[in-house]
């Protein structure tokens, strides 16, 4: 889009996200949609940006407790899970919205997959992140490390068991 000689490049939303059986204010609870997914498509919405869901090629069980052991152990040896449908380039974009639960004080690691897959110079990265009392952990130095040449923004931390009610709040930092 050109607006008076400028080039009005894309936003994309990008995240990873968890539904089955997840951890709630202390009790678990089976969900068809994940909290990050959520919060993905309300920023979606309010940027009219491109939604990109990274979903691993074997994805984690459908147990939480399965599941939080599996992320553990990915996080320990550092593994970085296959993606379905990667996207060829992200070159149309200069600003991406990065979404992701907080699993063991940082990202689940198919988004460091994701990361790690394109150059990001130039790029503004905002991070948001659902959790139950971890907040953005080390997630935004996380990204630094990973996103190499991005601009990263500051991020914000939902809890998820909310994030049903964190349309204001969302509006409010996308606008900073």
């Amino acid at each position: 889009m050109d607006k008076g000689g400028i080039v009005q490049m894309a936003k994309l939303v990008a995240f990873y996200s968890r539904a089955d059986e997840n951890y709630f204010g202390g009790s678990m609870k089976y969900i068809q949609i994940g909290n990050t997914e959520k919060a993905a498509k309300m920023i979606a919405d309010m940027t009219g940006a491109d939604l990109f869901k990274i979903e691993q090629k074997i994805p984690y069980a459908a147990d939480y407790n399965t599941c939080i052991a599996q992320a553990k152990e990915d996080k320990q040896t550092g593994k970085r899970p296959e993606i379905l449908n990667l996207p060829q380039d992200i070159d149309q974009y200069d600003e991406i919205y990065l979404g992701y639960p907080n699993y063991w004080g940082t990202m689940p690691m198919a988004v460091y997959t994701f990361l790690e897959s394109y150059d990001f110079t130039g790029k503004k990265i905002h991070p948001f992140c659902t959790h139950e009392g971890s907040g953005l952990s080390n997630t935004e130095s996380d990204i630094k490390k990973s996103a190499k040449g991005a601009v990263i923004e500051k991020g914000i931390a939902i809890h998820g068991s909310s994030v049903d009610q964190a349309k204001d709040v969302l509006e409010r930092w996308i606008q900073k």
